[in-house]
């Protein structure tokens, strides 16, 4: 019998009882629901009794973080959705071809989504959440709720079900509220990462000591890199008692084991400390004398008749190596230097400390207002300092997440950043409809969420790094390698949104199903989804990546989806027959997928698997 897909995102309390069950399968035993079903679950009392040297019971303190509903948080993050991701081809630019995914939506859904396509697969992720100053807002996450319920609670819901809630300070959940928005998401967000994957979080003073804390507790306090201090304004107010010029940038890796920056170009300042020069190029000098650092001892005579005896930092084979080879300097003919090549230089380290070279708020803004004509978004990072990030974390061919994308800077920066190296990274995007303030210029521009606005800003950026590109590519008539590496920069991006379920109730409760109306619901495919839609359906549920091309064709009168180079193939026409499902077969796809309701008969659907255990049978079949 052809395996029917689920259609829901992972169940990550399930994953957890099988891990503890392949090592503890004393410890798991079955209970009967409210249903009377039986379902798995771990008796800890036994799981304690195996782990009881390290067990800590009862009152005994510890060191940790809680909060009134860490919990429900960890709840929420655990806690499977039966949503999908639509396709809006109509927003997209290059949808076919382009790699790069902009999903619009409540960001912990959206992760929920992303959990099969992009498990281990994300080298980096930048997110640059609500600061929680007592003005912005939070997600308030309870899966459980209906949307009437939500609407009555909170008064204010956005179109696809999540809730966002205004966090004041006189709230008595203050820190919590915002600790239990931002810990499901990132549980979720380092399942993404790759082993030598790395997050980057920005933040400032308010929440700063417990976004520590929870990174901690999430990555590991062993995988913590650094904390970046970033001047963020170009301008120092003289107001108040300070002037608060700085904010943060957290970041940890999924093992630091694994994981290295690598080395900024070298500053003008450093560049300038090259003032030598010689047949080879510019050079600046470095000890390899030091009475501190050196550890061999040898005689060598300078030019000048001196004995030098070190201690010297290199040993003396090496040392008449180089002089040979003329990259010794002699500084008066009697201190000898080591020659350091500006050619040969691989950079330097980044600091901690990031300078108003990295961009500032006020730079941000200006970006803004040259692509848009007016401030169309407040608060956005600046180019520059993205860009740095991901040059630091980042090969040419890596994906990076952002799902707080806001005006969408990671974007811009990952596209500048491939036509500055030609590098072919990947981005991912998420965020919330948000709606914009009626006051506001982006409102009056008609932008009436925060994602449209993302958007936008994507095209226009995207057409004017191009428009760069083409110009340079015309005058480096010469270069091919340089047109090479940029005839395929990929500026587009695939616009998915999180939507209900493509199917009716009856998909994921069919002993529900009233039989007075079983006729009513033999279709279990919402009316208003597209092929297109069902196609992404299974793409999300079979953790196909989300960006591959997609190209159809015409088999035999009916419309097939092939998906990358024959890595899933899927047909949703109806009166599929026997000769059909035979010319699919010779396709040989990694996967193949049809409506359940697709066959002409019960005999074509019965023998459709044994057709393709002939005809191919690497081929994994499945329903929907």
């Amino acid at each position: 019998m052809i395996q029917k897909l689920d259609f829901q995102s992972p169940d990550f309390t399930a994953k957890h009882i099988e891990k503890i069950a392949a090592l503890f399968p004393n410890c798991v035993t079955q209970v009967q629901d409210e249903s009377g079903n039986l379902k798995r679950v771990i008796d800890f009392d036994l799981l304690k009794q195996e782990l009881n040297s390290d067990i800590v019971e009862g009152t005994k303190e510890r060191y940790r973080l809680e909060w009134p509903g860490k919990r429900a948080a960890l709840v929420a993050a655990n806690t499977p959705i039966s949503k999908t991701l639509r396709p809006a081809k109509e927003e997209s630019v290059n949808f076919d071809t382009t790699k790069n995914l902009y999903v619009e939506g409540d960001n912990l859904e959206a992760l929920k989504l992303l959990q099969e396509s992009y498990l281990g697969a994300v080298k980096m992720i930048y997110i640059d959440p609500p600061y929680n100053t007592g003005k912005d807002f939070v997600y308030k996450d309870n899966f459980a709720k209906s949307r009437e319920e939500e609407l009555q609670e909170s008064g204010q819901i956005d179109e696809e079900g999540g809730r966002l809630v205004a966090n004041l300070e006189s709230n008595g959940r203050f820190h919590s509220d915002w600790l239990s928005m931002m810990y499901p998401r990132l549980r979720l967000a380092r399942n993404l990462l790759r082993d030598d994957g790395v997050i980057f979080i920005s933040i400032d003073d308010n929440e700063v000591h417990n976004l520590r804390k929870i990174c901690d507790e999430i990555f590991g306090e062993g995988n913590f890199i650094t904390q970046f201090a970033w001047r963020r304004t170009d301008n120092q107010a003289n107001i108040g008692s300070i002037a608060r010029v700085k904010e943060y940038i957290l970041s940890y890796s999924r093992d630091k084991t694994k994981f290295s920056f690598n080395k900024m170009p070298l500053s003008d300042k450093a560049k300038s400390e090259y003032v030598y020069s010689d047949e080879l190029g510019k050079f600046r000098r470095k000890n390899i004398i030091d009475k501190s650092r050196g550890k061999k001892q040898y005689e060598i005579i300078a030019p000048n008749g001196d004995v030098l005896t070190g201690p010297w930092m290199i040993e003396q084979d090496e040392f008449y190596k180089l002089n040979k080879e003329g990259k010794i300097y002699w500084a008066n003919q009697k201190m000898p230097y080591g020659k350091k090549y500006l050619h040969e230089s691989e950079g330097q380290i980044i600091s901690d400390w990031l300078t108003k070279d990295f961009g500032t708020n006020q730079r941000a803004s200006t970006e803004i207002f040259e692509l848009f004509g007016s401030r169309s978004f407040d608060f956005s990072k600046p180019t520059t300092l993205i860009q740095t990030l991901i040059h630091i974390a980042t090969n040419k061919d890596d994906i990076i997440l952002d799902f707080f994308s806001g005006s969408a800077t990671t974007a811009h920066a990952v596209m500048q950043l491939n036509a500055e190296d030609g590098g072919n990274r990947r981005f991912i995007l998420v965020q919330l409809p948000e709606p914009t303030d009626e006051k506001s210029e982006a409102y009056k521009a008609g932008y009436k969420t925060i994602a449209e606005i993302g958007k936008e800003r994507i095209r226009r950026a995207g057409k004017k790094i191009m428009e760069n590109v083409k110009l340079k590519i015309e005058n480096e008539k010469e270069n091919s390698k340089f047109k090479i590496q940029h005839s395929k920069l990929d500026i587009g991006f695939r616009v998915l949104k999180v939507d209900s379920s493509n199917f009716k109730d009856i998909y994921f409760n069919p002993d529900s199903i009233d039989k007075s109306s079983l006729f009513d619901t033999v279709e279990h495919i919402k009316e208003d989804r597209t092929p297109l839609d069902l196609l992404f359906g299974v793409l999300v549920d079979w953790g196909v990546d989300l960006s591959l091309p997609i190209k159809s064709k015409t088999v035999m009168g009916k419309e097939i989806f092939i998906v990358g180079y024959n890595d899933l193939i899927a047909c949703f026409e109806d009166e599929l027959d026997i000769e059909f499902i035979k010319e699919l077969a010779k396709e040989d796809a990694l996967r193949v997928v049809f409506k359940e309701s697709s066959f002409k008969d019960d005999a074509t659907k019965i023998n459709t698997e044994q057709i393709f255990k002939q005809l191919a049978p690497n081929t994994d079949v499945r329903v929907i």
